[in-house]
């Protein structure tokens, strides 16, 4: 079968890139895991910074740095829908990119390669997609790790793809397309290219143990607190003359409105919440505190995850 490798990508793009910027400067109270991620793929992708940083700093300590240069180029993002973590992944190679100063290229992996149930496709294609990102990654490599660019290949869903080999309904073509997967990351690993795997779940749990063994870091992602929904929505509230007392109160809408429940995604704030109280005044009249706030409380937040597989 002959494969398009480029069908198996989708909303392909190379940073820095002004528009990730902007769109990465929006996501707000993920602070950490901006930062982590961003220095993480930093030294995935272009050891060459942590080489110079020990020379300077820690001369001697080549076994560290080894050790830390070594972990597998896998980064794994998890957590509750809505929470910023494919956001944060298809816009943090523009961090990326200024902070190590090369050009990143990001190839997001088409859920098409999961195939369509013939003997042998899912894993032909996962090969390919492995082969394309590597065969990339190779034109990039410059010497002693000082490379002239990176590629990430950003995998959204992924327990679509890595689903673990140990579920009971999980067909031998699943089984090859997680080994191929598996495949794919030790290859890239053991030839030391500059390049790195950025997996996005809501489903940690059901991922394969052997890929959740080779992340070199595992980010989770939950619902925000009070505090993060106040800083991102302050703000925008702010511009509209709400005082104190107004954002709080729809703060406090927006969270759990009962033992267990959960709050607002990101997304239900920038989405749904703040489109919303714009749409019901416009275009006959001004946005009005108590309006805002009764819309607030009216709207329900996205339900969480249900992983059927474990409540089985």
């Amino acid at each position: 079968m002959a494969v398009d490798v480029q069908a198996l990508f989708e909303r392909r793009m190379s940073y820095p890139h002004p528009g990730a910027r902007e769109r990465l400067a929006r996501l707000v109270g993920i602070d950490k895991q901006k930062e982590t991620l961003t220095k993480i793929l930093g030294l995935l992708v272009h050891p060459w910074g942590l080489k110079m940083w020990g020379e300077e700093h820690h001369p001697g300590a080549g076994l560290l740095i080894d050790t830390v240069l070594h972990r597998p180029p896998l980064v794994i993002l998890a957590g509750d829908v809505g929470s910023g973590k494919t956001e944060l992944a298809e816009t943090i190679g523009d961090a990326v990119a200024m902070q190590e100063e090369i050009e990143i290229d990001l190839l997001p992996l088409s859920l098409s390669a999961r195939g369509a149930g013939k003997v042998g496709e899912m894993t032909q294609l996962i090969s390919a997609a492995f082969d394309h990102t590597i065969k990339e990654a190779a034109l990039m490599r410059g010497k002693e790790g000082g490379n002239e660019g990176a590629v990430i290949l950003l995998v959204d869903e992924a327990d679509a793809l890595a689903q673990s080999r140990e579920t009971k309904e999980m067909s031998h073509e699943d089984v090859s397309g997680v080994n191929a997967f598996i495949r794919g990351i030790d290859r890239l690993a053991n030839q030391r290219l500059p390049a790195a795997v950025v997996m996005c779940t809501n489903r940690y749990e059901q991922l394969d143990p052997a890929v959740r063994r080779r992340a070199a870091e595992i980010l989770v992602f939950g619902r925000p607190d009070d505090e993060m929904r106040r800083m991102a929505l302050a703000p925008k509230l702010e511009e509209l003359g709400f005082d104190a007392a107004d954002i709080e109160a729809i703060v406090q809408a927006t969270g759990p409105r009962a033992e267990g429940q959960p709050g607002f995604t990101y997304s239900d704030l920038m989405q749904r919440l703040i489109p919303g109280i714009v749409l019901d005044a416009y275009p006959e009249r001004p946005i009005k505190p108590d309006r805002a706030i009764a819309i607030a409380r009216e709207m329900r937040p996205t339900p969480k995850f249900r992983d059927v597989a474990n409540e089985a």
